[in-house]
């Protein structure tokens, strides 16, 4: 199957000219700035993957991990926070792409064997599953360097913005960020973890893309003040524990169906949770505290951090 054939049904369409994609603005819902946030870095995914030259096998692979689902929840984040702080949703199309390319390689490559070894994800067959293990593998690798290519590229962006934007990503991505909460997270297999060894753990795998994406949103706008990016770290630090605490609870509360992968797979696994530290009750409630902790980051804000503030809210009654 084609790039072009495989785009038909992955979610990641270009969009006519007949029909013009609606640009994320304040004056929409919530449902209406997160379906047209996500129908735009659809959009520039797709861009972004068909343009490759090479393996036809391999820019398949590519749309195959980034398409069909996903909440596509960082790049809400990085638009919602470019305009927070009075940017435009233009000059984070960047930030917003390149921060789901990294998020989607490192689903990739947690699927793997040697990893988590998941046959699902997002409802259809992992990348090793539908393809092979050595294109998984490269398709992690390309998605993560093409994440950086559009960085670099950013559109409206000044040289010394690129240059930190492209260092927050690095280092979220790396081993003092996601890939190191990774590694801590395989140590604590059938381990006894306390509660704050785990948040140290998830501020890292999880958190840390997610402070990337709202911090990312923030650095696309040139008169983003030290102060604000202040503020919008510590709502990003609330969040990234609210978004881990409410992952573990539809692990075990949801099925397989509505989540797009294994129900109870940490479980399974033998990995510690917030459910097997604190309880359903309390998990639960853990979650609200921390969305309600979130927002509050938020009160020298004015309306226009409005989407930020009900991403909180959404993240801890999401379904899936």
């Amino acid at each position: 199957m084609s790039a072009t054939q495989s785009s038909a049904s992955s979610g990641l369409q270009t969009t006519s000219s007949a029909s013009p994609m609606p640009l994320p603005s304040l004056a929409m819902s919530q449902e209406g700035f997160m379906q047209a946030s996500r129908q735009r870095v659809n959009a520039r995914l797709w861009a972004a993957i068909a343009n490759e030259d090479g393996s036809a096998k391999l820019q398949d692979a590519m749309i195959h991990a980034c398409a069909d689902g996903g909440k596509r929840i960082r790049p809400l984040l990085a638009y919602a926070s470019a305009l927070a702080v009075g940017g435009t949703v233009e000059k984070a199309d960047a930030a917003a792409t390149a921060v789901e390319l990294i998020h989607c390689y490192s689903l990739v490559h947690d699927d793997l064997p040697a990893m988590d070894d998941d046959d699902l994800r997002r409802g259809k067959p992992t990348v090793h599953k539908a393809f092979d293990e050595a294109t998984a593998i490269l398709v992690g690798d390309a998605l993560q360097a093409l994440a950086f290519e559009l960085l670099c590229a950013s559109n409206g962006v000044g040289s010394e913005q690129r240059l930190e934007m492209i260092t927050c990503l690095a280092t979220a991505a790396g081993a003092r960020g996601m890939v190191g909460g990774q590694a801590l997270d395989f140590e604590a297999v059938g381990e006894a973890q306390t509660l704050e060894q785990l948040e140290k753990m998830h501020s890292l795998k999880t958190g840390a893309l997610i402070r990337a994406a709202v911090r990312l949103g923030g650095l696309s706008h040139e008169q983003c003040s030290a102060e604000a990016l202040a503020s919008l770290d510590e709502y990003a630090a609330k969040l990234g524990l609210a978004f881990q605490v409410r992952d573990d609870i539809l692990d075990e509360i949801s099925d397989t169906a509505t989540l797009g992968k294994p129900q109870g797979s940490d479980s399974e696994a033998n990995k510690p949770t917030y459910l097997s530290l604190l309880g359903l009750d309390a998990a639960r409630a853990k979650a609200e505290d921390l969305a309600r902790e979130a927002t509050e980051a938020l009160e020298n804000f004015d309306e226009k951090a409005e989407p930020l503030r009900r991403l909180a809210d959404y993240i801890v009654e999401r379904l899936n």
